[in-house]
């Protein structure tokens, strides 16, 4: 049985470890619930381990905006201080305030 707590939580902003992003957490999978083929899709030395918490984040680089999908092993806390300019975050989450997003939508 996984007892393992998510490090992150919703409307905290968090960036990547190894590649250039950040994003606002809106969701949290305990543990890896993607398709077997975006699970392959990564290269096998850089393969995160299952059983910890994924996180569904909007996400944004310097280019564009996107959701991604990220284990808690590749995420670091976002310490710039700045919102996240992605144009969804204001349809699940009210405006930026000390550093992080409040919830502004009921969730199941």
């Amino acid at each position: 049985m996984l007892k393992k707590r998510a490090k992150y939580s919703l409307g905290q902003i968090v960036r990547h470890r190894k590649h250039p992003f950040r994003g606002v957490v809106f969701d949290v999978d305990a543990m890896f619930s993607n398709t077997e083929e975006w699970y392959e899709s990564i290269p096998e030395d850089s393969r995160p381990e299952r059983d910890q918490p994924f996180y569904h984040l909007l996400a944004e680089n310097d280019q564009s905006y996107y959701v991604a999908y990220v284990s808690e092993q590749n995420l670091l806390p976002d310490d710039t201080g700045e919102p996240v300019d992605h144009p969804d975050v204001l349809d699940i989450f009210g405006e930026f305030e000390d550093g992080r997003y409040p919830l502004h939508v009921c969730l199941n």
